[in-house]
């Protein structure tokens, strides 16, 4: 369920997460404040984010550093906020929901 801390994973998680995001990696570079070529850098392992720096790529993605490891989740932030939009609802609409999300995730 959670991978080990590599580099290989890393890279490959940020760009994974930065494409749901539909961002590219010039354009995360310059949100978090970074050389235009600072994700690209990682993404082809030529470098590593720091542990801060860690901190801040989770920030810019709206997940958890424990997200970014669950590799059985492709959009953690779209999970996030599909999770917000569920809690104000009442337990009818939530058993309704998740027979719903059931007969979805048969039919792949």
């Amino acid at each position: 369920m959670y991978q080990f801390m590599d580099e290989k994973y890393i890279s490959q998680r940020i760009s994974q997460l930065r494409m749901n995001k539909d961002v590219s990696a010039r354009e995360m570079s310059l949100s978090l404040g970074r050389a235009h070529n600072y994700i690209n850098n990682i993404e082809v392992g030529n470098s590593t984010p720091s542990f801060q720096e860690f901190f801040y790529i989770c920030e810019y993605f709206n997940v958890s550093p424990s997200e970014f490891f669950d590799d059985e989740s492709t959009n953690p932030s779209l999970l996030n906020n599909v999770i917000e939009q569920l809690k104000p609802l009442n337990d009818k609409a939530l058993e309704s929901i998740l027979e719903l999300a059931g007969q979805l995730r048969n039919k792949k």
